[in-house]
């Protein structure tokens, strides 16, 4: 049967959402008579069924027929008109099977679109019949393929504002097939007004010029809703690939959630059965969204999955605190750290690699909020859909969970039954607990001070006229001495320059200290063993900073018998905690002449930095000795490139060092292997060893003393996830009476101790230090 676009609604058209009949285009008074006279339906039946076994009879211009591409002029339509109702009153009987058909599909699309339209007349034909208005509204001509494509193809409209044009929902369902029209679209505000309308509504513009240039802003409020018709529209067409698409990513949605819950904050935790458990908070979470109505519901589920979102966020930053400082990220005093990881990327891989580490970061946490929020949502209404299923369901898993709670049962040592999620919000919540409460007590410590109040004739007397030194090689732990991979350079570097210094009249003994940091923080480290006090986290390094609490450099300067100065190559901005150091002057990064290249982080090599510490300060003649405070950089992470000994003689400006940094290493070579982390990071520490050894033999006095530390283990990439904090300190003197002070600690001899030599905390080498070197406590009250 040939095909043909409808054009025009039978006399079963269906009403509009507000339970009128659709205007039709052309539409008047006497339409509503025939609707109304008992048989005019038959009368709109024939016409159907003149219409569908005649191809191209009765179509009006502009649907699309084979051979009707121009449109009838107006008397031929009168012609038409008496000839179809002629035909119609004759062939009634003859054509009720097609009337039928057409009946049929008229009702299927009823049924389907309550707002069921014709096609968009084109404009000419619009202008020059709307004498053809007043035919009857079933005389349109239809085919079963026509009627089943316009009711898949129409789509449900709202009810039409008051004022707007009753078919333009049709103009936006189907688009105009008429060539002409087409071709001539000025025409076509004119074939729209040709149409009956009701009247505008006051305030509505009736100008669809204006209408038009209003669609782009239309299109793009309306796109989510386009978008979700396309995929329901992708539905119907795949139903098979669409349901395995919505299965997978239900799927992804339950392994997502449950992989959130599951997380652990500490790398080595990460195994199978880490994530074969059954988390009671899922049980609890499904059990609370199983009873909502589902606006609460869908509330509800998303911030559950916020709070999920950001759990995870904690737990993953948790992992990467714990790999590089050996402790959870305290969400308190943590935040600024974040910048001086950035700088540090800054530094290592270049600033545009750290920009976009940055920007990279906050892109992901913020997709892990927003899948979580959805992937939480969508399994609120996996459980909705079902409530029956689901309820048996949770009962079920609640009954396991309980009884592999109550038997213990457990998969490779981990429980089965999981409380981890809450475990980890008392564990951050304790931890916040502790923050608050220690800012509190430890500001109270900070101001008792057991060497506080003691006159400055009373202090270090027995070290009158001594050339003191005191420094920190960066990241010089244990693990440099006892780790299988770099013990065996280090060692020997250490046996070798005690060698070397015994030479030159240098002795020293050496013990364990164990720091307050890890990893990194050195300031920590340096803060903690200058002032005798634990200073482990960023707010007891404020307070303390800010407090008069006495420190070992200061110590020295309040005394009057010494001067005292800085180096700090490190340090790259303001620096006001050297007034609590008691520092009179102070040397950072760009004051020290350095015009070669950097290492990584560090900003100059160890060798330079000290040669400049000799021109600047220490080879001067000067009237009272000096008490230093030198902070080596060269073994910093990432250990790449590491520098090399060159000639004291030749270091000039550091331009010198251009060639050895470009040989080096780069650190995206090291960073990605833990064994390559490990050999560099031992030949790091030989490096700032053999310089610092070398520069006492090359420029130490009779009356030095060097007291020489690293600051924290380096972190769990090189020295592992259960490494001590313990750094090697050495106290190096040609006058045996310096030594002999210190005879009773028990401390090694040489610069490498034993392995069960005594370890204090670092926080005790102040006190114990000045006692030893007659000093006499005068506590000054908290």
């Amino acid at each position: 049967m040939p095909q043909h676009t409808d054009t025009r609604q039978s006399s079963g058209a269906p009403s509009d959402p507000a339970g009128e009949p659709a205007s039709q285009g052309g539409g008047s008074e006497a339409a509503a008579s025939h609707l109304a006279e008992p048989g005019s339906g038959a009368e709109s039946k024939d016409a159907e069924s003149q219409g569908a076994g005649e191809p191209g009879a009765g179509a009006p211009a502009g649907t699309g027929t084979p051979g009707d591409d121009e449109p009838p002029a107006a008397s031929e339509t009168e012609e038409a008109k008496a000839a179809a109702n002629g035909a119609a009153t004759a062939d009634a009987e003859a054509s009720s099977e097609a009337a039928a058909e057409g009946d049929e599909t008229d009702e299927r699309a009823a049924k389907d679109d309550q707002a069921a339209v014709p096609a968009a007349e084109g404009a000419e034909s619009a202008s020059k019949t709307s004498e053809a208005a007043d035919e009857p509204a079933g005389t349109a001509a239809k085919t079963d393929d026509t009627g089943e494509r316009a009711a898949k193809s129409a789509q449900p409209t709202e009810a039409p504002a008051e004022g707007d044009q009753a078919d333009e929902p049709a103009k936006a369902a189907a688009e105009p097939t008429d060539e002409s029209a087409e071709a001539d679209e000025s025409a076509e505000p004119t074939a729209q007004g040709a149409q009956p309308t009701e009247a505008p509504a006051e305030g509505v513009q009736a100008d669809e010029p204006a209408k038009a240039a209003d669609e782009p802003a239309k299109a793009a409020a309306i796109r989510p809703r386009q978008l979700r018709k396309g995929w329901r529209g992708w539905q119907g067409a795949h139903p098979v690939a669409a349901r395995r698409v919505s299965h997978a990513v239900t799927l992804f949605a339950l392994l997502l959630v449950a992989a959130a819950l599951l997380l652990p904050n500490k790398e080595a935790q990460f195994q199978v059965a880490a994530f074969t458990r059954l988390p009671v908070e899922g049980l609890l979470l499904g059990g609370v969204l199983l009873v909502l109505p589902r606006r609460p519901r869908v509330a509800v589920a998303v911030l559950g999955g916020l709070a999920l979102g950001v759990l995870t966020v904690l737990n993953l930053t948790d992992i990467e605190f714990n790999q590089y400082l050996g402790r959870s990220f305290n969400v308190v005093l943590d935040w600024e750290l974040l910048d001086d990881a950035q700088s540090y990327l800054a530094d290592t891989l270049g600033g545009t690699t750290a920009l976009l580490a940055a920007a990279g970061v906050v892109l992901l946490v913020l997709a892990v909020l927003a899948v979580m929020a959805l992937a939480v949502v969508r399994l609120g209404d996996l459980l909705a859909r079902d409530k029956a299923r689901s309820t048996r369901g949770l009962l079920f898993a609640s009954v396991v969970w309980m009884t592999c709670m109550a038997l213990d049962i457990q998969i490779s040592g981990v429980p089965v039954a999981s409380q981890h999620t809450v475990t980890m919000v008392k564990y951050h919540d304790q931890a916040l607990r502790t923050t608050i409460r220690d800012e509190r007590d430890f500001a109270r410590t900070a101001e008792a001070d057991q060497f506080g109040g003691t006159p400055a004739g009373e202090l270090v007397p027995d070290l009158r006229g001594k050339d003191m030194i005191f420094t920190f090689i960066e990241s010089y732990g244990r693990s440099a001495i006892e780790d299988p991979i770099p013990a065996p350079g280090v060692t020997k570097t250490l046996d070798t320059s005690t060698e070397a210094l015994a030479e030159a009249g240098f002795h020293a003994r050496t013990g364990w200290l164990t720091s307050a940091t890890y990893g990194g923080g050195s300031w920590l480290g340096h803060s903690t063993f200058m002032s005798g006090l634990w200073v482990d986290n960023q707010n007891r390094y404020r307070t303390v900073t800010s407090s008069d609490h006495l420190t070992l450099t200061e110590a020295f300067k309040k005394t009057g018998a010494w001067d005292t100065v800085g180096v700090m190559p490190g340090v790259q901005k303001g620096w006001p905690e050297s007034k609590w150091y008691g520092l009179d002057k102070i040397y950072n990064a760009f004051q020290m002449g350095y015009a070669g290249p950097k290492f990584s982080w560090s900003t100059m090599p160890d060798q330079y930095a000290l040669e400049a510490f000799q021109r600047l300060e220490h080879g001067k003649k000067r009237d009272k000795p000096l008490t230093s405070f030198v902070i080596l950089t060269s073994s910093h992470q990432p250990w790449a490139p590491v520098p090399e000994m060159v000639d004291w003689d030749k270091l000039g400006d550091g331009s010198v060092y251009k060639d050895i940094e470009a040989a080096g290493n780069r650190p995206a070579d090291v960073l990605t292997s833990s064994t390559r982390s490990s050999e560099e990071y031992g030949k790091s520490v030989e490096y700032s060893v053999t310089a610092l050894t070398q520069w006492l033999e090359r420029y130490g006095k009779d009356d030095t003393v060097l007291v020489v530390l690293g600051d924290h283990q380096p972190n769990a990439r090189v020295s592992g996830d259960h490494a001590s904090r313990d750094v090697p300190c050495s106290i190096i003197a040609k006058d045996p009476k310096v030594l002999d002070k210190i005879a009773d600690w028990g401390w090694t001899e040489g610069l490498r101790p034993d392995h069960d030599a005594p370890v204090w905390k670092m926080s005790d080498f102040r006190d114990r230090f000045l006692t030893a070197y007659g000093s006499t406590p005068h506590p000054s009250k908290g």
